[in-house]
């Protein structure tokens, strides 16, 4: 909403340096009444609801959104037709077909649900998953070639749209190919039988938000109506069942939770909380997940594991097992990519704590730089995206880290923050010749880049970002929706804001204030983290845990406040122990009462 900027509490400057604003103005809150009063709603989901952008018309529709509601007509998409002829065609004549994925979450997910698609009409579809360190992101010519002389289609799923040599490779190789992903456009279109990419330019779809697994489930259905309409007779499989994975993709792609995604997350939960694909199943049990699969389950256990498999070990694994109906099977490699996600905690530790220790030096001294870029030749290629992002965390600008290897080239991962285009920049890098390659998206981007280059790259950054980057980071608070007092938050205010989820990018997690809530205790649990306990004006009791905040702005601010009455500002959520479950504050900020 805007308006006038109101602070919340009349908090300027909390201890993360951040001034805390009412997320609504006063237009807003008036309408966050109506929609209360109008839908018997409570309010505190009304104001949520009314500081996300939904009109009180919308509002019975948005707290129940469904798949028959929401899903577009997947002929809308730009190539769809043409690529969904194309996968009939194989389907009817029993071609050999390769999927060619990307090697994180979305990648695998999407490469899981066409082989399954295709497995119910008898083709046995290869996966191809490139090797992140010696391949890279994307297909190349050489793999593509291999893949035509075994296979006459190639589908890739989350890449494909920026690889015009690779797919010209397999075309001279004789094999048609089809794209199907959602990657912002960095040159000519691929020369494929189609390219299905709601983010080309000709596309007026309006589905841009989608992730390449809400992409490859609407070539699905699609094809599923070709191959009805051309006289296959077998029935399609159970689409919907496929929605546990398009959820986890959605949410691991971190894309807008808005249309169609809010629908297949919803949904999607549903699907995966039957745990009928064994591959789901099996990192549940891996991951001790002891309660129902919620969002956070999906992005921050679940997917972490799928991810270790491509930045550490063998590519191929995520895919294999959520392509996998093998019970055994699927147990196997759920074990072993829960060994290898503990194997890149640990990595990532050791290379977190150096890559602080180069960031903090040169933020030390005024502002630092616009874009902070770090780099090592100790780093581990695969990880870099995860330094990034916990470096954009606590530099609060746009981040990339790379790692060099012994031929001087570098891989880089970028994170950014919201407002400025990552992708945009790092696209402009390419063309003035200082980066060997790049791309991504507004939030996230990948390079590669030459030794010799860094200092060029950052002058580069410098030059082009330095007052966008400013101008957001003198604009950066903390959003409030509404006020909480410990007494008054318990299990059932927890599902009543529910309702109004899920919640992640595009829909943020509702941030609730509590004020003038005493610090009973502060102290560090696990990795970093720090557990509070809050006691109301009443004596009313409210745990909180503020996760990776030891040795940060906020941790030293609790830590130096213990016993004193203050502002604290977090999202609420379970905490399930030894079978029971108890409310908790996600604490993210704090302020002096």
């Amino acid at each position: 909403m805007t308006g006038e900027k109101r602070y919340f509490l009349d908090v300027r400057h909390s201890a993360r340096g951040l001034a805390w604003e009412h997320r609504l103005d006063l237009r807003g809150e008036n309408a966050a009444l109506a929609m209360a009063q109008t839908h018997g709603i409570p309010e505190i989901v009304a104001r949520v609801l009314a500081g996300r952008g939904v009109d009180i018309d919308d509002a019975e529709r948005f707290l129940d959104p469904t798949i028959r509601d929401l899903l577009p007509d997947p002929a809308t998409l730009t190539d769809m037709d043409k690529a969904a002829e194309r996968l009939a065609h194989a389907v009817r004549r029993g071609e050999k077909v390769a999927i060619f994925g990307d090697y994180d979450v979305d990648g695998a997910v999407s490469s899981a649900m066409m082989k399954r698609f295709l497995g119910h009409y008898g083709i046995d579809a290869e996966i191809y998953i490139p090797d992140r360190i010696f391949e890279g992101y994307g297909p190349n010519p050489d793999a593509m070639r291999d893949l035509a002389g075994r296979a006459s289609l190639i589908v890739t799923v989350d890449c494909g749209v920026n690889s015009a040599a690779a797919i010209a490779a397999a075309n001279e190789a004789g094999a048609d190919v089809v794209v199907l992903d959602h990657h912002q456009v960095g040159g000519d279109l691929p020369d494929a039988v189609a390219v299905v990419n709601p983010n080309r330019e000709d596309d007026l779809s309006g589905q841009g938000f989608l992730c390449a697994a809400g992409v490859v489930f609407l070539a699905l259905v699609q094809t599923a109506k070709h191959l009805r309409q051309g006289g296959v007779s077998k029935p399609p499989p159970n689409l919907l069942g496929l929605l546990d994975l398009v959820a986890l993709g959605t949410v691991c792609d971190v894309v807008p939770l808005v249309g169609v995604n809010r629908a297949f997350v919803v949904k999607g939960l549903v699907a995966a909380r039957q745990m009928n694909t064994p591959g789901l199943a099996a990192l549940a049990r891996v991951s001790r997940i002891g309660e129902p699969l919620n969002p956070y389950h999906l992005g921050f256990m679940i997917g972490p594991r799928i991810n270790a498999g491509g930045r550490i070990g063998n590519a191929a694994l995520g895919s294999n097992l959520l392509a996998s109906d093998d019970p055994a099977e699927a147990a196997k490699i759920a074990e072993t990519l829960d060994r290898l996600n503990t194997e890149r905690q640990e990595m990532e530790t050791v290379m977190l704590a150096e890559a602080k220790a180069e960031a903090d030096a040169e933020l030390i001294s005024g502002e630092g730089p616009a874009v902070l870029v770090t780099a090592s030749d100790r780093w581990h290629p695969g990880i870099v995206g995860l330094l990034a992002s916990r470096l954009k965390d606590h530099a609060r600008r746009p981040t990339f880290a790379i790692a060099f290897g012994p031929n001087g080239k570098g891989t880089g991962s970028g994170r950014s923050i919201p407002g400025f285009d990552l992708g945009k920049i790092v696209r402009e890098a390419v063309a003035e010749g200082i980066l060997v390659k790049g791309g991504g998206h507004a939030m996230a981007a990948g390079i590669t880049v030459e030794r010799e280059k860094l200092g060029p790259l950052r002058a580069f950054f410098e030059e082009r970002a330095a007052s966008a980057v400013k101008r957001l980071r003198d604009a950066e608070s903390l959003k409030i929706d509404a006020a909480l007092s410990a007494d008054g938050a318990n299990l059932a205010l927890l599902d009543a804001l529910e309702t109004a989820g899920p919640f992640g990018s595009g829909h943020s997690t509702p941030v609730l204030a509590l004020p003038r809530h005493r610090l009973a205790d502060a102290r560090v649990v696990g990795n970093g983290h720090i557990r509070a306990e809050l006691r109301s004006q009443t004596g009313a009791r409210m745990e909180a845990i503020a996760f990776r905040a030891a040795e940060t702005d906020l941790g030293n601010f609790l830590f130096g406040n213990r016993g004193a009455t203050i502002h604290v500002a977090g999202t609420l959520a379970a905490n399930h122990w030894n079978g029971n479950k108890r409310i908790q504050l996600r604490l993210q900020d704090a302020a002096s009462a």
